[in-house]
């Protein structure tokens, strides 16, 4: 049954647990309190405190709650001094005042009785404790439980009584967070640290929809200006006197660069010196005439006013003057939101701006700075590149993937004390709407921005119009019927009398030579499945969509018994099914028996003992042959088809599925009889297609272990999957293109796109809604009770 928040009447965010049947029991093997969830406990400085590593915690815990249900709750120490101390409106439940011995005493008592603290998680910074480095010493040594401590900061080549310090905190924690290889490779080296004992985790970045250019500088008055930027809170540190020396040399022949100073002084920096560093900033401008090129921004931003500046910002430049700065959540964020980035070469910038990500320059070097920035406002190519490779080397750091990571390897650490639930992101049809023009859905996507000269297919037309009605059909919303009409006037504009459906489209309208290259069976089998689903919804789509759904796929009927292809087969019966749930048609049930019969037969002549298929080999959309045979049986009652899918199905299920994730066939290689699925290449499609295929599995054998496999394939969607990211984007409601061996397509087109909302939209039977009551039993499971 369709479930609805309570609070605003919208369909919300929803959890694997809110899905499963009221008789089905959830194994909780941590020993938390019952009716709590294990609490994790950050130490660390906290907004409205305004320092980096505060917004940086508040980020990351942000997003823990964001990508995560039913798993941990967060609570924060705020760190504070005698000097620097705040009001707070949530999360913190300790303050540790590192001016008072007595306070890290007392706190240490606190996280020690407190059985529901699982583990503690330390942002370490030495200026935080560096007048307490002895009383610090002795709390993390007091501490009983696991801790995890994240350095901020990595200095090479130590003194004896440096590394003495640092040496105790990386000896008494139990597991340790860098943001770069290279701090990993330093712990490693100077201090002699295990490397299990380290998580590489890269700082967080958001993600963008990546606006237009023009349209935001006009919103903030910036129109016809080429904007250099920096951001971050000022201080002497930022050496941005490095890029007021070199702009007299930019603006010879740029006159409309302006460079945009974001930022208002660090408040410790302001305590101890006020504003000198930002008035010799100001003196500079004056003696080299630059008050028309440089314009401060005088405040701490908002994030969203902080990534329209980001995003209008044509070259972002970093400078500092700390070869030993470890890592800049600034420049991370400035190419996450497609800025091409010029930087000084500390540690982090010369990992993330490798292999053409961006231009490093020497400290202290306008002249190379100059020249750098010259460079790119001319060669705009070059500009684009850099972009491009900017966004495919910080996208993998997006906080959603960060908040993953930081999980795993804290249910590590804790000894599996907690037990991850990921949360499923709200319904999110924009980039669906956004690759819809007037005539159909465009097949690709340059990262989300649609690609017109890739044209159209019935493929993609007939999984988007199967997705709206889906939609429709949970939400009633009005505004999914125009959709619904346009991808149906699209099929119907391909259906040619007598023959296959055309299947590629380009943006002009016409047939493509494509569609005299390829087979065009399994496009003519996915289009009946979207015809034959439209005609199941005769009850809640408008008469006018469902009678011409209907037309077109009963003229299909006459054509169709030659085809042979398994996948089209299995797409047709599909088709059928549906279409036999609104019209109860003997020709329906006849052409399913035939097609069924053909796959029954193709499954005796090729199976054997190991090897329980219908082909040789394992391709793509696999889980459409055992659900097209399900489907049938349900049709026809004949139990050899129940039986056939099911054998086929559990071997499938062996083939892609490991105890806790999805690894569906690589689309590379494919998986041959007698070898192993070993390579890379995930597509979302197939990962969709078995979501939907389980939930009919289960629909008919009741057996929950279905149900679990559910969960894991829709979590990898959400980070659950070999590289632990994000292929479901939330920002855009697009989904990355492909899981490959080491990073992830970043362009969302319209197949993964739909996919991922079918995969969404077909499990909303079992997804409910948080607002579902639940209850810890004794026996430490839990149980729906509503």
């Amino acid at each position: 049954m369709e479930t609805r928040n309570n609070l605003n009447g919208k369909i919300g965010s929803t959890n694997f647990l809110s899905f499963m049947p009221k008789d089905f029991l959830f194994e909780n093997n941590n020993t938390t309190e019952p009716g709590k969830v294990p609490e994790v406990l950050f130490i660390t400085s906290f907004p409205p405190r305004q320092c980096g590593i505060a917004t940086y915690s508040y980020d990351l815990i942000k997003a823990l709650k964001k990508q995560f249900v039913y798993s941990f709750n967060i609570q924060v120490c705020a760190l504070e001094t005698n000097e620097e101390q705040h009001s707070y409106e949530e999360d913190v439940k300790y303050i540790l005042n590192t001016s008072e011995a007595r306070s890290y005493e007392d706190l240490a008592e606190k996280i020690n009785a407190d059985d529901n603290i699982k583990i503690v998680l330390l942002q370490h910074e030495f200026g935080f404790f560096a007048h307490s480095i002895k009383e610090f010493n002795a709390f993390i040594s007091r501490l009983n439980k696991p801790l995890v401590t994240v350095f901020h900061t990595v200095l090479p080549r130590p003194d004896e009584v440096f590394k003495q310090n640092v040496q105790h905190i990386l000896d008494t924690v139990d597991g340790i967070i860098v943001m770069t290889n290279g701090a990993s490779e330093i712990l490693c080296r100077d201090y002699a640290v295990d490397e299990s004992k380290i998580s590489i985790i890269p700082h967080g970045t958001h993600l963008v929809p990546h606006l237009d250019k023009k349209m935001l500088k006009e919103k903030y008055g910036l129109q016809g200006r080429k904007i250099l930027s920096t951001f971050g809170l000022l201080s002497s540190g930022k050496n941005i006197e490095t890029t007021l020396e070199a702009l007299p040399n930019i603006v010879k022949t740029s006159p409309e660069v302006l460079f945009l100073i974001i930022g208002k002084t660090h408040p410790t920096v302001a305590l101890r010196e006020g504003e000198q560093y930002r008035e010799m900033l100001q003196q500079k401008i004056t003696d080299l005439n630059l008050h028309k090129h440089v314009k401060f921004i005088n405040k701490y931003l908002p994030l969203e006013e902080l990534l329209d500046y980001l995003q209008l910002t044509d070259i972002y430049v970093f400078t500092s003057n700390d070869p030993n700065q470890a890592v800049s959540g600034t420049f991370s964020y400035a190419l996450s939101c497609g800025c091409p980035v010029i930087s000084t070469p500390i540690p982090h910038a010369k990992e993330v701006l490798a292999e053409g990500s961006g231009i490093l320059f020497d400290f202290g070097n306008s002249e190379q700075l100059a020249e750098a920035v010259n460079r790119l406002l001319f060669d705009v190519k070059l500009r684009k590149e850099i972009i491009l490779n900017g966004l495919h080397q910080i996208t993998g750091t997006a906080w959603e993937n960060s908040a993953v990571a930081h999980a795993k390897f804290l249910q590590k650490i804790s000894n599996n004390q907690l037990e991850l639930h990921y949360r499923n992101p709200d319904f999110n049809l924009d980039h669906i709407k956004k690759m819809t023009t007037d005539f159909g859905i465009l097949q690709f996507s340059k990262i989300n921005t649609p690609d017109i000269n890739s044209g159209y297919t019935i493929d993609d037309n007939a999984r988007a119009m199967i997705a709206l009605c889906q939609h429709y059909k949970m939400t009633h919303d009005e505004a999914d019927l125009k959709y619904i009409r346009i991808y149906l006037d699209f099929i119907a504009y391909c259906e040619r009398s007598d023959e296959m459906f055309m299947n590629y489209v380009d943006y002009n309208h016409n047939f493509t030579s494509q569609n005299n290259e390829v087979n065009l069976e399994d496009s003519t089998g996915r289009a009946i499945w979207g015809l034959g689903y439209v005609v199941s919804l005769a009850n809640v789509l408008p008469d006018d969509i469902v009678q011409k759904a209907e037309d077109i796929m009963e003229r299909t009927f006459r054509h169709v018994q030659h085809i042979h292809s398994p996948r089209a087969m299995a797409f047709i019966i599909k088709g059928l099914y549906y279409y036999n749930r609104s019209i109860d048609s003997a020709q329906a049930i006849d052409l399913a028996t035939l097609f069924a019969d053909r796959l029954v037969q193709m499954y005796r002549h090729e199976s054997s003992a190991d090897w329980k298929w219908y082909e040789s080999y394992l391709t793509y959309a696999n889980s459409v042959l055992p659900e097209a045979l399900l489907c049938a049986y349900t049709l026809t009652g004949n139990r050899e088809y129940r039986d056939v899918a099911k054998e086929t199905m559990d071997f499938l299920l062996s083939k892609t599925f490991t105890d806790s994730a999805i690894k569906v066939i690589c689309n590379k290689t494919w998986q041959q009889k007698g070898s192993d699925n070993d390579a890379f290449g995930e597509q979302p499609i197939d990962v969709a297609y078995t979501i939907i295929t389980l939930r009919k599995f289960h629909d008919i054998f009741k057996d929950p272990e279905y149900l679990r496999k559910m969960e894991m394939a829709f979590n990898w969607f959400l980070g659950n999957n070999h590289l632990e990211q994000i292929i479901y984007n939330p920002c855009t409601g697009g989904c990355f293109d492909g899981l490959e061996e080491k990073n992830v397509n970043l362009n969302q087109g319209s197949e993964s796109t739909v996919s991922y909302l079918m995969a969404r939209l077909m499990s909303y039977k079992y997804f409910g809604n948080e607002d579902n009551v639940y209850s810890r039993k004794k026996n430490k499971t839990y149980k729906l009770v509503n």
